[in-house]
């Protein structure tokens, strides 16, 4: 018999797990064809979640979790699933029961049928802000113009991944990732399924702008060097009319007599070079900052505790 694992990092989620736990019971109880693991990542929650989540393990085995050491962040999370999960297939789902858990069994019939990465892509995102999804769809139109991977609009991480999608993620061990792209680089057969992403049942998003910005950040700078050739050919604009510029008042100044341009124009132009050279040392800064962190060479996250069992010892894993 076939297994398949339901991946689900959360944090703070206390008001919506009992609703999670009772709609994945429901599911997996009545499709018992296939063998079930429900892995919980713990990323770091301050609330009563944890405790939730060891008194369901206690109530069904088939649901497990890991507890990390502190807040890695949801891409860190879902890594510390991937190197741990053992079904056959893995469906990674958010705990905030927007990606509705009864559309898994179409997932799987996709999976049987031979697809390695059945992906979900929206019919709607809810009731999310103006804002924040016309942003969204913004970023989504730069990566596709930008990357040389293809970044698809209205899809999350609400996925299936065949054990083979599974290993070579895990074999990608780099501390600062951008899985939307991950799932896209690796390749492999996919499949496109749409549904309708449900409301947050219960609580608050955790995503606030200042945290889908750095996530935006990391995901142009993980997949693309636009930026800096960006910074390049500005730096060349810019040069070019200062030499352009530079001409006009030495002929204006020789030709008609005229004073070379006083205080304003060269405050104008000191600033505008300075402005342009600061953009591109940040630009530059951000890659740099991300080569001081990969040479690193740390383990991307700690486990404290697996279903029950507290680690005995902190080592760094060699996959």
């Amino acid at each position: 018999m076939k297994k398949v694992s339901i991946l689900i990092p959360f944090y703070n989620e206390q008001e919506v797990l009992p609703s999670l736990f009772e709609r994945l019971q429901s599911l997996i109880d009545s499709n018992d064809n296939y063998q079930w693991e429900v892995m919980l990542i713990n990323d770091g929650s301050t609330d009563n979640s944890l405790c939730l989540v060891k008194q369901m393990r206690l109530r069904d085995k088939r649901f497990r979790y890991i507890d990390l050491s502190r807040n890695f962040g949801k891409e860190t999370a879902m890594l510390a699933g991937f190197d741990n999960v053992t079904g056959d297939c893995m469906v990674i789902m958010d705990a905030d029961l927007q990606h509705p858990p009864e559309v898994i069994p179409q997932m799987l019939k996709l999976w049987e049928e031979g697809y390695d990465d059945i992906y979900g892509k929206r019919n709607n995102r809810g009731k999310e802000p103006w804002l924040r999804r016309k942003l969204s769809l913004l970023y989504y139109k730069l990566l596709q113009k930008t990357t040389n991977v293809s970044i698809l609009q209205n899809v999350g991480d609400f996925r299936l991944l065949d054990r083979i999608c599974i290993d070579a993620l895990c074999s990608m061990r780099e501390s600062q990732r951008y899985t939307k792209g991950m799932f896209q680089w690796i390749g492999f057969k996919k499949k496109e399924f749409t549904f309708d992403q449900d409301d947050r049942v219960a609580g608050n998003t955790k995503w606030s702008y200042i945290k889908l910005l750095n996530l935006a950040i990391e995901g142009i700078t993980s997949y693309t060097t636009s930026p800096l050739k960006i910074a390049t050919v500005m730096g060349l604009i810019v040069s070019l009319c200062a030499f352009i510029y530079m001409l006009f008042v030495l002929i204006k100044a020789m030709a008609v007599g005229d004073p070379v341009a006083g205080y304003p124009t060269i405050m104008v132009v000191m600033l505008f070079l300075g402005g342009v050279q600061l953009l591109s040392l940040g630009i530059i800064g951000e890659y740099v900052g991300r080569i001081f962190n990969e040479t690193k060479n740390r383990p991307a996250y700690f486990i404290r505790e697996i279903d029950g069992k507290k680690r005995q010892k902190v080592y760094k894993d060699e996959n």
